[in-house]
């Protein structure tokens, strides 16, 4: 995981998270992860479909599990890119919750995106101008 991350933001958890277990399922960590990633887009001025004149599809998930969460559990998810190639980046996630006043990890999530011409279905470079966007 890298050191630092460049955007975070805060997701409530649904209760439509909770799984049989009382606590939130690993599907929804995932789905946690994707609203963060389409917030970080946004916060560029993106989203998948509208990637500095591309679209992106994610390639492959990690996720390691450090704690549950709760319903009515508020997500701190701090999210950065990295691990750049000529059609594709990596997006890192940490996920923290406040307990007792301290700030603890309950996940730590890696996505791959590739870049993708929907139109000519084909992957295609990563746009430069992006690239910047994301690694300043």
């Amino acid at each position: 995981m890298p050191g630092s991350f460049s955007f975070s933001t805060l997701i409530p958890v649904r209760i439509s998270d909770i799984n049989y277990g009382g606590h939130v399922g690993n599907d929804a960590v995932l789905s946690l992860v994707h609203e963060a990633r389409m917030q970080f887009l946004k916060s560029f001025g993106y989203s998948e479909l509208g990637f500095a004149g591309t679209s992106l599809i994610m390639a492959d998930a990690a996720i390691e599990f450090k704690k549950e969460l709760f319903y009515g559990d508020t997500v701190n998810v701090s999210v950065t890119a990295g691990g750049f190639s000529k059609v594709g980046f990596d997006l890192f996630y940490q996920l923290e919750k406040d307990m007792d006043g301290q700030a603890q990890i309950v996940a730590l999530a890696k996505t791959g995106m590739i870049c993708y011409d929907y139109n000519r279905k084909k992957v295609v470079a990563v746009p430069e101008e992006a690239k910047a966007a994301m690694t300043l």
